[in-house]
Parts: C-alpha cells; sequence; structure tokens
C-alpha cells in the first residue's frame, strides 16, 4: 500500500514536469511547444505550430497514460508513460544537434535550456514511479491463494493407504484426527449385569472356565437307597 502511493505520488510528479516543460524555453530562448511533432521526424524548422501540432501532444498523451495506470496501478503504463517522454526528447535533441551542428550548455541562454531539463527529468520520474509501485497483480494473486498453512492434509489416496497424513511415514491406519487412535480394551470376560459364563460362539478355555456344579438325584428303582419316609416317621 506504502509503495503504491509513493510510486503515484512520484509518477503524477513526472506527468506534470513533462507537460509543463513545452511551456519553458528549450535552446536558445525558444520554448518547447513551437517545436512541432513533425519536426521531431523530418528536422527541425522555424515555423510555430499550433498547441496541439507541437512537442506538446506526445506529453499530453503520456501523462494521460500516466493517470490511468496510477487509477488502475498498472505499473507497465505508468512506464510506457515515462518511455515516450525520454524518447521523443532524447528524438528532440538528435534533430536540434544535426540543426544547430551540436548541443550545447551556456549561462546566457543560447544553448540548452530548463525545459529539456524537465522534459528528462519527467520521463525519469514517470520510470521511478513505475518501479516503486508495486501493482495489484501480486495482489490479486496474494488474495486469490490460500494460506498453506490453513489447509489441513489431505487424506491419502487409494494408491497409498497406509500412510500417516502429518508425516507421510508408514502407519497402522488412515489417521485424520489429530488425537490418538482409541486402544481397544483388552477385557473380555462377560458384560456387567450378565450372568457369568462363555459367550455364544466364543471359543472355551477350559482352564479358565469355573467348572458348573448340578445337583445329583437318585434313581428310584435303586435298591440301595434308604427310605427317607420311613427314617422320618420313626
Amino acid at each position: 500500500m506504502i509503495r503504491n502511493v509513493l510510486g503515484s505520488i512520484v509518477a503524477l510528479l513526472g506527468a506534470a514536469a513533462a507537460v509543463l516543460s513545452p511551456f519553458r524555453d528549450w535552446y536558445d530562448g525558444r520554448l518547447g511547444r513551437y517545436y512541432g511533432v513533425d519536426d521531431l521526424f523530418t528536422g527541425i524548422t522555424a515555423a510555430h505550430p499550433g498547441v496541439l501540432g507541437s512537442i506538446l501532444l506526445p506529453f499530453l498523451f503520456a501523462a494521460v497514460l500516466a493517470v490511468v495506470g496510477v487509477v488502475l496501478r498498472f505499473r507497465p503504463l505508468v512506464a510506457l508513460a515515462g518511455v515516450l517522454v525520454l524518447g521523443f526528447t532524447v528524438l528532440w535533441m538528435v534533430r536540434q544537434g544535426q540543426a544547430a551542428g551540436s548541443l550545447t550548455v551556456a549561462g546566457d541562454g543560447s544553448g540548452l535550456q530548463l525545459g529539456v531539463a524537465g522534459a528528462a527529468g519527467g520521463g525519469v520520474l514517470l520510470l521511478l514511479g513505475a518501479a516503486l509501485m508495486s501493482g495489484r497483480g501480486r495482489d490479486r494473486g496474494l488474495a486469490g491463494r490460500p494460506d498453506r498453512r490453513e489447509q489441513p492434509y489431505a487424506a491419502p489416496g487409494s494408491a497409498d493407504p497406509d500412510t500417516w497424513p502429518p508425516t507421510r511415514e508408514p502407519g497402522p491406519s488412515v489417521q485424520t484426527s489429530p488425537w490418538p487412535e482409541p486402544e481397544v480394551d483388552p477385557y473380555v470376560g462377560p458384560a456387567p449385569g450378565r450372568p457369568s459364563g462363555p459367550a455364544s460362539g466364543a471359543p472355551r478355555d477350559p482352564d479358565t472356565e469355573p467348572t458348573a456344579t448340578y445337583p445329583v438325584q437318585d434313581r428310584p428303582d435303586d435298591p440301595d437307597r434308604p427310605d427317607r419316609s420311613s427314617s422320618s416317621g420313626t
């Protein structure tokens, strides 16, 4: 956020400097808006074109691109504006050097003046502003990308079922909960509230199973059985 604000301010200052530069002297007391756009491609002449036909036109176009790029936080658009300003400034210097034979900087105002410096400085500020801006592409990418630290471990697929998700090491079973697996109760005796005895269907162990006691009844036809009724009567 701070980078976008700082870069936007620098880019807008560069655009303002580029637009204001044609209204200042460029070379030998001649204003920048007195140089036509055609002069940059065919050669410098002494004609004074209109405002929209002067070098001001490409600088205005670059300033519009810079403003749109700042509003949309689109860095390439701001950088393109800086390239246009510097490109037209360098092209003017080439044509002016061809017309005058050489480019000089003199204290009496007969050489390069502040208008050229303003245009070149504006282009540099536009490029610097584009470099300072963080743009919005990176913000969108971070906003649409979920935090990996908040993503839970995915369950293993059917091709690798016996793995522990936190470490992907072999384990006894698939563990999807952070808590340990419940242990099996080792007690195999009868459930509380039920009579003791082997469970139906369970294997019987004669060493541990208690011996059942059954009542013994006398056979009625046994001659040796004493007569309990007579004994009780006597």
